[in-house]
């Protein structure tokens, strides 16, 4: 990656970084996670509420996710071009006014319209927060303030069904997002006075705008984010016209991109092997890791027979190792080197993945448990360095671009995940219903999946491994 970092961005000053400066990274990242999953835990409130049927009301979590998802890219690059505290500062302020618009929308249908421009403010912060670190961290605590941030993005994740469910039973389903309008002000509030000026906009173009470009690859993503969302894990001919078209709108990007003056995505840039593999890796970790939040459930719920509570109680699990995990990740990844740290990383949630698809089921949940903390450690580790190996070896000009194509390899293993490992869990019970389903065929097919998830990571681990694509320290 040492091709995309110029000699003047080595030696380029850092901003402070004391404790208000990196909450006004922090808090953003926070918000931007919270704002899916807070929304989840209100689904059934909702369907009472609008008297609307589910399959209606998933859209107040699709709307958010697609709109984070097919934007990621170009607010990054826009980042880049017209100053990334402009960008940020723009983006709190859309994302703080609507999230009171959620809270005070009359109907479902302006509801999804506003949670889709609070997916717009949100993938404006999720983009800039990683960006920010290089310009306002020192390169030798650069993994510290990436592991801060997986924390931060872990703990939102965490955080949200059970704060939710708290909200709702104090004020309803408004209260869900009414509290990120009073966090939004004090984020922008901290964004305003600590983040770094931009310079004029002259000195920070980067080539331009490509709108054609970007509402290409906006069609794609969000064709393809809903081939592979809706239908709820049954792939039918309306998922199989969505793929087509984001095919097609993948055809049509790169042979607008081949003759743009100012591509959205500059072909070095993607020729760039070290950057290529770490894409891809973080693709297939995110994939793996939707087997704990999809397929977990129901393993818990059926294979082991444990009630709601319970269920969510180790759910909840993941996240939080992570959240806890996230800073040593930062410290080891600074301490000992990017690649040994994401090659570690990886190695663990392999191990993770094949213990539990090994492990007899007379371990019962002390058998789903020891593998899974494995597994989301290693997944720290490797989120940590592979951001921070990223991240460190950009140009500056183009760091708002590269943490964009960070962000959309993660939430596309994410969306893919949750229907590839789900359909992977389906396919090996045979079918049928999961209700229905006997323990042990749901035990097996779980051990199944799992062996699939640790099949993706060692094809990470050579993608990140080999000679060719090792990520510069």
């Amino acid at each position: 990656m040492k091709t995309l970092q110029t000699q003047a961005d080595a030696a380029a000053p850092v901003s402070a970084t004391g404790p208000w400066a990196l909450a006004s990274l922090a808090l953003p990242m926070l918000l931007s996670t919270l704002g899916t999953s807070i929304a989840n835990v209100g689904l059934p409130t909702l369907v009472q509420a609008f008297d609307a049927s589910f399959q209606a009301v998933q859209w107040v979590v699709l709307a958010y996710l697609l709109a984070v998802t097919t934007l990621v890219v170009s607010a990054g690059r826009l980042g880049d071009v017209l100053g990334r505290r402009r960008l940020m500062l723009a983006g709190l302020g859309l994302f703080t006014l609507a999230s009171a618009l959620c809270g005070l929308a009359p109907t479902l249908g302006l509801l999804i319209a506003a949670r889709v421009l609070q997916g717009l403010g949100a993938a404006v912060m999720m983009v800039l927060t990683l960006a920010f670190v290089g310009d306002m961290v020192p390169r030798a605590q650069t993994g510290r303030a990436m592991g801060l941030l997986a924390t931060l993005s872990a703990t939102g994740t965490a955080l949200g069904p059970s704060l939710g469910g708290v909200l709702i039973a104090f004020d309803g389903w408004p209260a869900l997002f009414h509290i990120s309008v009073p966090l939004g002000l004090v984020a922008l509030g901290l964004a305003y006075r600590h983040l770094p000026a931009d310079r004029p906009l002259g000195e920070t173009e980067w080539g331009g705008l490509d709108p054609i470009g970007s509402v290409l690859l906006a069609f794609t993503l969000a064709a393809y984010a809903l081939a592979v969302t809706l239908g709820r894990g049954e792939f039918g001919l309306r998922n199989g016209a969505l793929l087509l078209a984001a095919l097609a709108g993948l055809a049509a990007f790169v042979r607008v991109e081949a003759k743009a003056a100012s591509p959205l995505i500059r072909p070095a840039m993607l020729g760039d092997a070290a950057l290529r593999a770490s894409l891809a890796a973080s693709t297939l970790v995110a994939t793996v890791m939707m087997a704990t939040l999809v397929v977990g459930p129901f393993h818990l719920a059926r294979g082991l027979g444990l009630d709601a509570v319970r269920v969510g109680l180790v759910v909840s699990v993941g996240p939080l190792v992570v959240a806890l995990a996230g800073v040593p990740a930062g410290r080891i990844t600074d301490r000992f080197g990017a690649r040994r740290t994401s090659l570690a990383g990886l190695l663990a949630m392999g191990v993770g993945a094949f213990t539990l698809a090994l492990l007899p089921a007379s371990l019962g949940l002390a058998g789903y448990l020891a593998p899974l903390i494995v597994i989301t450690t290693g997944y720290a580790l490797f989120h940590t360095a592979n951001n921070t190996s990223v991240m460190l070896e950009v140009s500056a000009k183009g760091r708002g671009l590269v943490s964009g194509l960070l962000t959309l390899s993660r939430n596309l293993g994410l969306i893919t995940g949750a229907s590839v490992m789900g359909a992977v869990f389906m396919s090996a019970m045979g079918g049928g219903h999961i209700l229905a389903a006997d323990p042990g065929v749901v035990v097996t097919a779980t051990r199944i999946t799992f062996a699939v998830a640790g099949g993706l990571v060692l094809v990470a681990l050579a993608w990140v491994g080999c000679g060719l694509c090792k990520p510069a320290e």
